[in-house]
């Protein structure tokens, strides 16, 4: 049987390298090309219309932001050269660098900044809490632009800098006008690389080319922040979404990078004297179980608790990683490790399976159909569906486990029809872990009911707290609500958290200047 993968793996492999040579053909003998394989597949490339960190990434290639993050989470001036608040705090006023160009070669306008970042406060959570302070936006001058506020918003910059999903990309005013719950098609940005459009296979490739007119700041890189000084020509996404021909493709160099290599193969690599294997992401990710909250049975939050009784971290982190020393469990609702962390309430997610059941008795399930939808090409995802699929058949509930790609678990994840007419009950996936380390950037714990991540969650009492901790003034008083909080989500279950684990990546040794973050960024690698 062995034998017989190895064959089809190197068929496979070989098949790739004939592609990856093909496809290399089009492109200058003389460019520097890295190649790359993504977590998943592209299925899209609006940013703002999906929290997929594929997504995300690609965002992050071929478009810029007005503030950024640095590696010690403050926020960084980026596209922006200076900016104002006005004395009672009501209107900020933003000027942007000069000589800054789109794609197309028009300039970067601030009225191009002002309809992305209205675009983008209709989707992203932090960007909605900035919406309802919004008393409109004005255009001073073809390089300034003002958001006019009804009420004070503090963390003004700590929203337009935020680091992941969903960021405040800019883009052209043309394309940012598009309503934002229509997924763009135009990847034009002003970003360090450009989006070569026609050579976008989703399911193969997606390739970008070094942007020349790309000006980066003279600051040394952190995180987002800072200069983004390309290095390479071409960056070339292959989709490989087989782990052995993925493994294989990077040991024999037909790629340079492997995002997220399974766990199972890392000491394989780790042999490898021309791969070196890191650990570029110093906080973290929640793994986590996402419930559809509108339809039966998980409207019900008495079956929710009862699952997170039943959830053992500890079986999923085994199952999904294996090895103690990339994993751990993590009984809070903000990241481990991070300042408002806490075990408050952690006593109802004890991984008691028979206390679980008869939990689950008590609160009246009768045998409603759950249905898992998980991405077969995400591993670390689709491994945590199958522990879930074993859990609740025992646990005596009604389960169909639905395993297709990414790209169409997030189409039906968008679905609000019952399970059974299209919809969904059940979804896995991760956070890094900055995107969940406070009530403002924290989407999974949004109880704002349809404008709410995927699940959507109608919960008045976390909508209250969390405008109460945006209001708080002092450290000390954002903690006591952060407590608050976490208990209010230990009764409602929003989600489950299914432990926090690191993911290493992997590289071949003539790969350098990869930035350590829980992003992946293209800016500073090089190839020799």
């Amino acid at each position: 049987m062995k034998s017989t993968l190895k064959r089809l793996a190197s068929a496979s492999v070989l098949a790739l390298a004939v592609g990856i040579a093909g496809f290399a053909g089009t492109a200058d003998a003389q460019q520097k090309v890295l190649r790359f394989i993504p977590h998943s597949n592209l299925p899209a490339i609006d940013p703002i219309a999906t929290t997929g960190y594929v997504v995300r990434n690609h965002g992050y290639l071929v478009y810029d932001t007005l503030f950024a993050t640095d590696e010690n989470f403050k926020i960084q001036p980026q596209m922006v050269e200076r900016w104002t608040t006005s004395p009672d705090g009501l209107r900020w006023t933003f000027t942007l660098r000069e000589g800054m160009r789109f794609h197309d070669g028009q300039p970067v306008r601030g009225a191009d900044a002002a309809a992305s970042i209205r675009r983008w406060t209709a989707r992203d959570s932090f960007g909605q809490t900035l919406a309802a302070a919004v008393d409109g936006y004005d255009v001073v001058d073809e390089r300034t632009f003002a958001i006019r506020l009804k009420t004070p918003f503090p963390l003004m910059i700590d929203a337009l800098g935020k680091l992941s999903s969903q960021v405040p990309f800019i883009m052209p005013e043309r394309i940012a006008n598009t309503d934002p719950n229509t997924p763009i098609t135009d990847a034009t940005g002003s970003g360090p690389f450009r989006f070569v459009r026609d050579q976008w296979v989703p399911g193969q490739r997606a390739v970008y080319e070094r942007f020349a007119d790309y000006k980066p700041r003279s600051e040394a890189p952190s995180w987002a922040a800072g200069g983004k000084v390309v290095k390479v020509d071409r960056v070339e996404w292959r989709i490989i979404p087989d782990a052995a021909v993925a493994n294989a493709a990077l040991v024999q160099g037909e790629v340079d990078w492997w995002e997220q290599p399974i766990f199972d193969l890392l000491p394989q690599l780790q042999r490898n004297r021309d791969i070196e294997v890191k650990l570029i992401d110093p906080v973290g990710s929640i793994a986590m179980l996402r419930f559809n909250h509108l339809h039966p049975p998980f409207n019900n939050p008495a079956i929710r608790r009862a699952i997170m009784m039943a959830v053992n971290q500890a079986d999923y982190m085994q199952a999904v990683v294996g090895n103690r020393e990339y994993f751990r469990e993590c009984k809070s609702f903000f990241s481990c490790g991070t300042p408002l962390a806490s075990d408050v309430g952690a006593a109802a997610a004890a991984g008691n399976f028979e206390r679980a059941r008869a939990m689950l008795r008590e609160a009246g399930y009768r045998g409603e159909k759950v249905v898992i939808i998980s991405p077969t090409d995400i591993p670390t995802n689709h491994t945590q569906s199958l522990v879930t699929e074993d859990l609740l058949k025992r646990l005596g509930m009604n389960v169909e486990l639905v395993a297709t790609d990414w790209g169409s678990v997030l189409s039906r994840r968008a679905s609000r029809n019952p399970a059974d007419q299209g919809g969904w009950s059940i979804f896995h996936t991760w956070w890094v872990g900055p995107d969940l380390v406070n009530p403002a950037l924290h989407a999974p714990l949004r109880g704002h009911g349809s404008a709410a991540w995927p699940g959507w969650p109608t919960n008045p009492k976390a909508e209250e707290l969390r405008n109460a901790w945006l209001a708080a003034s002092t450290p000390q008083q954002q903690l006591e609500i952060a407590r608050q909080i976490q208990a209010d989500a230990y009764e409602q279950v929003p989600y489950v958290t299914t432990g926090m684990f690191q993911q290493p990546t992997a590289y071949r040794r003539n790969v350098s200047g990869i930035l350590i973050s829980p992003v992946p960024f293209f800016w500073n690698v090089d190839k020799r």
